[in-house]
């Protein structure tokens, strides 16, 4: 089951997650959380993996709004961003917003959800243009495909489309 999205950067970790608090800034998202998930894991049970690190983002106009409609969304928030080592780069990895709104099974929050969505799309390729991974409110992530030369829509389903 598929519950996400996901986009890999050829650039080293600490680069990465840069990018990416600079992206999420871009788009209205400020990061109430950082989870150094390496650093934890060796602490407290001496085990090594990955540079693995989860941003805890909230954008609270979209927030808000979804408290508005159901106070227990708050279980949700904030929206984690993942970002980690991986083979072939940096992956960054989200939670699709429309499975939070399948969750809630709510109408309003199914509504008020999409709301705001398409402008993100695009302040994610302005940040992208800037050199910076992009994701838009709705889970997608824009991104350049060097082979084609051309910008692509990459849909939480992983299809393409310029």
């Amino acid at each position: 089951m598929r519950y996400g999205t996901q986009v890999t950067l050829e650039e080293p970790f600490g680069q990465a997650v840069a990018r990416v608090r600079a992206a999420l800034a871009d788009q209205g998202f400020g990061v109430l959380t950082e989870i150094d998930v390496t650093a934890t894991l060796k602490a407290k049970l001496g085990e090594q993996i990955e540079d693995y690190m989860i941003l805890g983002a909230c954008n609270p106009p979209f927030a808000y709004q979804a408290l508005a409609v159901d106070r227990s969304i708050g279980m949700l928030l904030p929206c984690n961003v993942v970002v980690r080592a991986a083979a072939e780069g940096t992956l960054v990895e989200a939670l699709d917003p429309q499975v939070m709104v399948t969750l809630t099974g709510t109408a309003g929050t199914q509504a008020g959800g999409r709301r705001g969505f398409p402008a993100a799309g695009g302040r994610a390729r302005r940040a992208h243009a800037r050199g910076r991974p992009a994701m838009t409110g709705a889970g997608d992530m824009i991104h350049h495909r060097p082979r084609q030369g051309r910008w692509y829509h990459r849909s939480p389903h992983g299809t393409y489309t310029p």
